[in-house]
């Protein structure tokens, strides 16, 4: 089912929040226009639409596929506005899928705390105790992670069906996905329109750009949870796989992975990725920060204080495969990273294909604010005001190309 600009308006008229809706339209509309004037179409850029499946109160779920001339492929479903698939060729033009996912929706369901490929809001990461004050209220959320509210809280945007439309631009295509968030959801304030985009072109540059506005003040900081396993998902850990963060500094943690509120050098400690290192070569040192990660065995699950600050022309994180040759890249406009190991996968989550996620069985780069900002004055903000548009954009950029 494809949602065209207008019906897309109708719903969020119906929903209270027409004028929210109207100003990322005209957004949305510029940027269609300014794009079209580039080159003529490139050659094997296709996007397609498909039914994915239902959700089990009867919502269709649809897949929007992107390609491109490179062999390289990208499923979006509107299920969550999640990446479920990334086909991408090796060193020797050998194709794998590297992002975790799933065939149906009842997985992502079963398995709401994975948050497979899906985009997280309204707040990514944890708020501290479950609240946070703003404009001088305190707002209570629901806690669903220990003490802590995590990524929105439970049955958030990555548990509901987005309303879509796809995207040709001439030199890339992709998939728009709009939702619309009301006043009150999970303890938030503020009715939220939001629209995520994504697109793919022929440099295997998968953007994601990311925009809001509330009619109250509000918190925001959105993210995407795709899980890649550059020798293809399913294949074993990312140990070997080799991981640079382009940071000085992380935030270290309390026992319960809420940020201490300092910022700490990561030169000495196993946090630290400025040169190219394997995931796995210090990921079980005897570290107070690893082990709160992940008690048993040691992992990670921080954030990272970038040095790009924010330019998206600056490499933010790489990771590499030295088996495959396949390697990805972050750009974006966002001020931290949460590099997270899937400390807790443990084979039983029902992959695409039949595969079975092994523990560390992927890795994220969460393109983010750092958490709980809401309830931290010396972090970047996270506030936004009543009217004014949010906006950001990460890219993935995959190699070979």
């Amino acid at each position: 089912m494809t949602i065209d600009y207008h019906h897309r308006t109708a719903l969020y008229r119906n929903a209270a929040v027409a004028g929210l809706a109207g100003l990322l339209l005209c957004t949305s509309n510029a940027w269609a226009a300014s794009s079209s004037n580039q080159d003529a179409a490139a050659p094997h850029l296709a996007v397609t639409s498909s039914d994915f499946d239902k959700t089990p109160d009867g919502q269709q779920v649809e897949k929007y596929h992107l390609t491109n001339r490179n062999g390289m492929s990208v499923d979006i479903i509107t299920f969550g506005a999640r990446v479920q698939s990334i086909d991408l060729p090796d060193k020797n033009g050998n194709v794998a899928d590297i992002a975790l996912g799933a065939d149906k929706v009842k997985p992502y369901i079963d398995n709401e705390g994975t948050y497979f490929g899906a985009i997280i809001g309204r707040y990514g990461n944890r708020i501290a105790g479950g609240q946070f004050k703003l404009d001088g209220k305190t707002y209570d959320l629901p806690k669903n992670n220990g003490p802590n509210t995590l990524h929105g809280g439970p049955k958030s945007w990555d548990q509901k069906v987005w309303a879509a439309h796809q995207l040709d631009t001439g030199n890339a295509v992709g998939v728009e996905l709009t939702h619309f968030s009301p006043d009150g959801q999970n303890g938030f304030p503020g009715n939220m329109a939001v629209t995520v985009r994504y697109t793919l072109d022929n440099d295997n540059d998968l953007r994601i750009h990311y925009s809001a506005v509330s009619d109250q003040d509000t918190v925001i900081n959105l993210t995407n949870h795709t899980y890649f396993n550059l020798a293809g998902a399913g294949n074993g850990n990312i140990l070997n796989q080799v991981a640079m963060i382009n940071a000085d500094k992380f935030t270290p943690v309390d026992k319960t992975l809420i940020p201490t509120g300092k910022l700490q050098p990561v030169a000495g400690t196993p946090m630290d990725f400025t040169t190219p290192t394997p995931i796995g070569k210090r990921i079980k040192d005897d570290n107070t920060q690893l082990k709160r990660a992940e008690p048993k065995q040691g992992g990670y699950d921080f954030n990272w204080v970038l040095n790009s600050k924010g330019d998206l022309a600056k490499l933010a994180a790489r990771v590499s495969d030295p088996k495959s040759g396949r390697m990805v890249e972050m750009y974006t406009t966002e001020p931290g990273v949460q590099f997270y190991t899937s400390n807790f996968l443990d084979g039983t989550f029902p992959g695409t294909d039949g595969n079975k996620y092994a523990h560390w069985g992927g890795f994220t780069l969460e393109a983010q604010h750092y958490p709980d900002s809401p309830n931290q004055p010396s972090f970047p903000t996270t506030e936004l005001k009543a009217g004014q548009k949010y906006s950001q954009t990460t890219i993935y950029k995959f190699l070979p190309e």
